[in-house]
């Protein structure tokens, strides 16, 4: 089961329920940027809000279709399918199988957030979105691919997903520089906020389409949660943890 079978295996998973997961990629943005974008008019740092709200919806949107993407399939794999023998057994490197996974679940992020451009496409906002902006939202999308995979070895219960999420996930969602500007978070928890990996992306992504110039940083720092959450799955995996 290397990396190319995962990637297979995922592909005819998207063709099978395309529909339905282009669907659940669409409904919630269109509603952020429908509500929030064009049923409260008002103006962000001299500009129409709905030109700061684009960029964060997009990067919200890769998060959480990478995490959904594999959170949830490998949670009901490992309990119920007991799918896992059939890795442990395989004489395919494990790391094969983890790095199959990040990648299946942050191409299916970038195409969540690639749908929203799509959708948003028509709107002259004069926002870029260029390679390095691709780039930024995949590498946000296995981020949150890796974060999945740590949740899925850890549940106990199909309960377990869920509730990570809404714990997790859903503040970030909210906070992380996405729907409004964290300068006025009293000092402490807005440092906080700021280093979580979905606020780095947004400020990324937000500056691009603004025609402002990327630091490296928030790269580096996404790559550092990458290879940590992908270390502690290398680690259930080769340990046979939760398995």
């Amino acid at each position: 089961m290397g990396i190319i079978t995962i990637l297979w295996e995922k592909w005819r998973e998207f063709v099978r329920d395309f529909s339905r997961i282009t669907l659940a990629a669409m409904v919630a943005p269109l509603m952020y940027l429908i509500v929030f974008g064009w049923g409260i008019r008002t103006t962000m740092n001299g500009q129409p809000y709905l030109y700061f709200l684009i960029p964060g919806v997009v990067s919200l949107t890769t998060m959480n279709g990478s995490f959904n993407a594999i959170a949830q399939n490998l949670n009901v794999q490992r309990l119920y399918e007991k799918a896992f023998d059939q890795v442990i057994i395989s004489p395919t490197p494990l790391w094969q199988f983890i790095a199959g996974q990040i990648i299946a679940g942050a191409l299916r992020g970038l195409y969540a957030g690639g749908i929203i451009l799509l959708l948003v496409f028509p709107i002259k906002t004069g926002l870029v979105f260029n390679f390095l902006s691709f780039i930024i939202l995949f590498l946000n999308g296995a981020v949150f691919s890796s974060i999945g995979i740590v949740v899925s070895f850890l549940a106990r219960n199909h309960a377990d997903v869920p509730r990570f999420s809404n714990y997790f996930i859903m503040p970030m969602a909210y906070l992380c520089n996405t729907f409004f500007s964290t300068d006025n978070i009293p000092h402490g928890a807005r440092e906080l906020i700021a280093i979580l990996p979905l606020s780095q992306t947004s400020r990324m992504i937000r500056g691009i389409a603004s025609g402002v110039q990327t630091s490296l940083a928030g790269i580096l720092l996404l790559l550092l949660y990458l290879t940590v959450c992908t270390g502690i799955a290398l680690i259930f995996v080769y340990q046979k943890k939760n398995l």
